[in-house]
């Protein structure tokens, strides 16, 4: 969020100006089987403009599965639209392990068909001498197959290793019933029986992101996301101004929490926000944060709200303004319930 004391109400819309939107999809386009509101309209609207990249670090389905299923909620999606993890796996791969060698999977149908793809043979057994494992979330996937990814991993007599990469670190996969475990949750599972970390493919790393503007051709992106720490940090690694939207995982209480290095350009509540120029936020002489009508400053380690206002997002992003520029970690903070409420999800249930 910008920090600047200028007279002016409003900076230009998130989407002026850019060239490429790259989106994440559970939690911003929809949430299990169920289409986020305004998402598709927004999104469609976008890309009347502006060339639109889906980005997933789901490893699950192939490119076409996925825009398939955009597809059905309406959106105007092809393949070549959709980034994935795994494709950023590949990319990862070839840098220190050349097709055609044999790779370990640990997924389901997305990385198969990228690896494949890519010249590489596929085995699901660690008694083929893998050269590498690769390891993405399926929903399919049981203790077998975490013990053979351990199994491959483990250091040979003379202490060599083979490559471990992981398409993501999500812990969650946001669902209609809620938040389920997610590829992090396994990555785990491996890691405490072998004893060392993979490399990272998907968002928050950079490689799914470098996949992406070599594809579009630009870099001269926003992204848009739900978690703090994958979409929004890695668009920071990336360089590129984020947007995070009410609909997904993070809530107002991370929003205030996240540190340095996954702090959002902009907070919207839903997609359409996208279009509407972007309330600015000003610091008044006195230290007082003000967007639109909110009002919040520090005294100390108490966050004060000043003025509610008149609408409850721009008192969250005053808050977010105080807090972030007070440098003080948020667990030292003493932070009034009005700050916290989360209005957005309540109006997403019903």
């Amino acid at each position: 969020m910008s920090l600047f004391a200028r007279k002016k109400t409003f900076v230009a819309a998130p989407v002026e100006g850019r060239e490429l939107i790259l989106t994440d999809l559970d939690g911003v386009v929809y949430r299990g089987a169920a289409v986020v509101p305004r998402a598709v309209e927004s999104l469609n609207r976008a890309a009347e403009t502006t060339r639109v990249g889906y980005l997933t670090n789901n490893a699950a389905r192939t490119v076409a599965t996925v825009a398939e299923q955009l597809r059905d909620f309406g959106l105007r999606a092809t393949p070549d639209d959709v980034v994935t993890s795994p494709q950023a796996a590949v990319l990862l791969l070839q840098q220190t392990v050349p097709a055609p060698a044999t790779i370990l999977i640990i997924g389901g149908d997305g990385i198969e068909e990228e690896l494949t793809r890519a010249g590489y043979r596929i085995t699901r057994s660690a008694d083929d001498a893998p050269d590498a494992v690769v390891q993405g979330f399926a929903p399919h996937l049981g203790w077998a197959d975490l013990a053979e990814a351990s199994f491959a991993l483990q250091e040979g007599p003379n202490g060599e290793q083979i490559p471990w990469i992981a398409t993501n670190t999500d812990w969650t996969l946001p669902l209609e019933r809620g938040l389920a475990p997610g590829n992090g949750t396994l990555v785990s599972a491996v890691h405490t029986a072998v004893q060392r970390l993979p490399e990272f493919a998907g968002k928050p790393e950079t490689p799914i992101f470098e996949t992406s503007f070599e594809r579009f051709g630009t870099r001269n992106a926003l992204m848009i996301g739900d978690r703090l720490d994958t979409d929004i940090q890695g668009a920071e690694a990336a360089g590129i101004e984020s947007v995070h939207v009410l609909t997904g995982v993070d809530r107002p209480k991370q929003l205030l929490a996240t540190p340095q290095g996954a702090r959002p350009t902009y907070i919207l509540a839903t997609l359409d926000g996208l279009f509407e120029p972007y309330p600015e936020t000003t610091v008044e002489k006195n230290g007082t944060v003000r967007v639109g009508s909110a009002r919040v400053t520090m005294d100390g380690h108490i966050v004060r709200v000043v003025s509610e206002g008149d609408d409850a997002l721009n008192l969250l992003r005053a808050g977010c303004g105080a807090i972030w520029r007070s440098g003080l970690a948020i667990y030292g903070l003493k932070v009034p319930e009005v700050l916290l409420e989360d209005h957005w999800k309540l109006s997403l249930d019903r």
